[in-house]
């Protein structure tokens, strides 16, 4: 994802896109690693929350860029898939921690 940012057009949408999606992409697997550090059950599951809306709003990011071709269809499609796969995979794991399964 930062290979794709770093090599986004020098205009003003696609640079503010861009620092969007450093914050909210970063922030996905920020997130997920600090869960291993977590005092509590509450505190595991608040930290993959944040991921999973981490990971959402990078897909709104990217879907924006789509939109405006501003980069690489491939490399989009292919970061899309990837965040739809994570975003499954913390929704069930809070779903499973939340003991709702």
């Amino acid at each position: 994802m930062v290979r794709l940012i770093a090599s986004l057009p020098k205009e003003v949408i696609s640079e503010v896109i861009g620092k969007q999606l450093v914050r909210s992409g970063t922030s996905v697997l920020a997130n997920y690693i600090e869960a291993g550090s977590a005092s509590s059950k509450k505190d595991f599951i608040n930290f993959f929350n944040h991921s999973l809306k981490s990971s959402n709003e990078s897909k709104v990011w990217l879907t924006l860029l789509r939109d405006t071709n501003k980069c690489d269809k491939n490399e989009l499609k292919w970061l899309l898939d990837e965040l739809d796969e994570i975003s499954k995979i913390l929704a069930s794991s809070i779903i499973t921690m939340k003991g709702k399964r």
